[in-house]
């Protein structure tokens, strides 16, 4: 009889835990995180009797969670994507919408700008005229500098939002470290382990995940070790290590992650460690879009003001004085490393000169011992800085670059020439009457000329300013019938003689007669002419300085011509460069926004399978619950049984 009621006690026994299990199941069916378990029962082993072997009753070898490590590591990749996409599409939403505004974008400035230059071109001879064409540049200078303000918000909660994370990421990886510990102390028996200890951490490697993608290695006593990026230690056991924000060597607007010490110092880590996750949104969304946007603006706002500078320093302002700057240069950022020697006197200017060759992009210097070598960024193209020390600026890139001082081996300094021009664009001339529209030279043919030949207004390039080349006096050149030759030209200037349309020049030493094309352009000193028609012997045709600019606007046109050149990057104008720009997030937004439906779906899929297996059927959890129910009965039955077969035993003996 006590082997019948020890059955019936194992039975009961196993029912119970079943229901317990069961319920445990249906009361945490909604937590996150929470894998099934089901209580597993096995015979216990059988007694020998002699005729055979009779059985002892059952127990509870295991209350088995219902995991899958393939399942939950598929999971775990499609959230960290989800979560990437959806953190870069939050972010690149608002330059998107600010860039494609068309009341606060930079197209209608740009515009009113150029229109405003136009204007004072229709009424050279009006203060008022050029004082509107100032005010439509300091219109323009102010969208500008709103634009790069607004760029400049977003860098500052960029570097908040990377701050939470990053204090996000610590607490979790200590937590789990923690559970770690507990977990190891109570998992000596494999077959019996803390199944909702591990639940806990699997939900915090989760939620960690979707803050920073991970990768999970099991470990000694059912402990896992976390790293990030290509391997980096972030939950070793039950211990974590701490992450923490830095300043960048050279750039103390721009926050870099690593390893936080002991001490506090933070060891960087590469940005290519944060590959998904909400940090790996946020470190994506700096390079891809906030630097990119930054540097384009920049970009388009030195090609304008170095341009247009080139060319109004060319000009005669109202008073008859030469053009001086109009926009105030845009000088490079320098950032010297933190970690250059403190004997190095290295010393950097920059300045954005050629608006058609300065590129988006930022450059690296560095200083190998013999050698300064500038390494541009996008590309990694390298120029090095010959002769050095320097004997005058060296022109890269469109960028005047003037190093002086003495630097150490190893002394690095990063250029960044067009990051701040947006924000730096400023109109250099207060004064209506400095604006220079006239062009510094005139040209004439004499009415006593016997020929048809004649001169155009001819135009004046960059070395008109060089010293000697600008004219102090008018002179004339003289055609020649017989030798069908031009002379007169300045006794100590080249001349270069290029064919109508285009087509190899020619140059000819200085006091040479040049040989009589017509249409041929002929340049000199910064000073190019054409002459066209059939000149007779002798005629003349004189070039000397303007002495009256007042009504002149020639070089007020060429400085609205600018409008429709291909000045940006050498081959956009002003306004296609933005449109490219503007393009260029509005496709990386919306290719993050495909993305980010397509992680959604792969989520969801990932998800369901996960839940097929671990997650909780409440159909079937109701129907364990009458299955258990009745083996505890029919349990109890057993054990009532072997009660009363003892009573009628103990009665006989009575």
């Amino acid at each position: 009889m006590s082997s019948l009621l020890s059955i019936g006690q194992s039975g009961l026994l196993a029912a119970q835990a079943g229901l317990a299990t069961t319920s445990h199941n249906i009361t945490n069916a909604n937590v996150p995180g929470y894998h099934r378990q089901v209580a597993v029962q096995g015979t216990t082993p059988p007694e020998n009797t002699g005729m055979g072997f009779v059985g002892t009753g059952t127990e509870v070898a295991q209350i088995k969670r219902y995991y899958d490590q393939f399942l939950d590591k598929q999971l775990l990749g499609a959230e960290a994507a989800q979560s990437s996409y959806t953190e870069y599409f939050k972010q690149i939403g608002q330059i998107d919408n600010m860039l494609a505004d068309t009341t606060t974008g930079l197209s209608p400035a740009l515009q009113d700008f150029f229109k405003g230059v136009q204007d004072a071109n229709s009424n050279p001879s009006s203060v008022a005229s050029r004082q509107a064409m100032l005010s439509s540049a300091e219109s323009l200078a102010s969208r500008f500098q709103s634009m790069a303000g607004r760029l400049d918000e977003m860098r500052l909660g960029f570097s908040s939002k990377v701050t939470s994370t990053v204090n996000e990421i610590n607490t979790m990886a200590a937590r789990i470290g923690d559970l770690n510990r507990q977990i190891a102390g109570l998992s000596t028996n494999p077959s019996q382990l803390p199944n909702d200890l591990l639940d806990q951490r699997d939900q915090l490697i989760s939620d960690l995940n979707k803050q920073v993608k991970v990768s999970v290695i099991a470990g000694e006593n059912q402990m896992v070790n976390v790293s990030i990026g290509n391997g980096q230690p972030l939950v070793v056991g039950n211990t974590s290590f701490e992450l923490g924000i830095t300043q960048s060597p050279t750039d103390t607007s721009r926050v870099i992650v690593g390893y936080k010490s002991p001490g506090g110092v933070i060891s960087p880590l590469a940005d290519s460690t944060f590959s998904g996750g909400a940090m790996g949104g946020l470190i994506n969304f700096r390079t891809t879009a906030l630097d990119q946007a930054e540097n384009r603006l920049g970009q388009i706002a030195a090609s304008l003001a170095a341009s247009f500078n080139s060319q109004h320093q060319l000009g005669l302002d109202l008073k008859g004085a030469p053009g001086g700057n109009f926009f105030n240069d845009i000088k490079a950022e320098i950032g010297y490393d933190r970690r250059n020697s403190a004997s190095s006197t290295l010393d950097v200017q920059a300045v954005v000169k050629d608006g058609t060759q300065v590129t988006a992009s930022n450059y690296d210097l560095n200083f190998d011992g013999t050698n300064l070598v500038l390494t541009r960024a996008s590309d990694g193209k390298q120029t090095t800085i010959t002769p050095f020390p320097q004997t005058g600026p060296q022109m890269i890139d469109g960028v005047e670059y003037n190093i002086t001082g003495v630097p150490a081996n190893g002394d690095h300094v990063e250029v960044r020439p067009v990051a701040n021009a947006a924000s730096a664009f400023s109109v250099a001339i207060k004064d209506a009457t400095k604006v220079a529209l006239a062009a510094p030279i005139t040209t004439s043919a004499p009415t006593s000329n016997t020929g048809s030949g004649k001169i155009d207004a001819g135009s004046v390039d960059a070395a008109y300013l060089q010293p000697g080349n600008a004219l102090t006096a008018p002179f004339s050149l003289t055609y020649d019938s017989t030798a069908n030759t031009l002379s007169g030209f300045p006794a100590t200037q080249d001349v270069t003689v290029t064919p109508p349309g285009g087509g190899t020049p020619t140059t000819y030493p200085a006091g040479t007669p040049i040989p009589y094309a017509e249409g041929a352009k002929i340049s000199f000193g910064g000073i190019s002419v054409s002459i066209s028609g059939k000149p007779a012997n002798g005629d003349q045709f004189t070039i000397g300085p303007n002495t009256n600019g007042v009504g002149d606007n020639r070089n007020g046109v060429l400085l609205a011509g600018l409008q429709t050149k291909n000045v940006v990057g050498g081959s956009a104008t002003f306004q296609s460069g933005y449109a490219q720009m503007v393009n260029y997030v509005a496709n990386r937004a919306r290719e993050s926004q495909i993305s980010m439906t397509a992680a959604d779906g792969a989520v969801e899929q990932a998800a369901k399978a996960q839940q097929q297996l671990s997650g909780v059927n409440l159909d079937e959890e109701a129907a364990n619950l009458l299955r258990y129910q009745q083996a505890y009965q029919a349990s109890g039955k057993v054990m009532q049984v072997a009660s009363q077969l003892f009573d009628v035993l103990l009665s006989l003996g009575r």
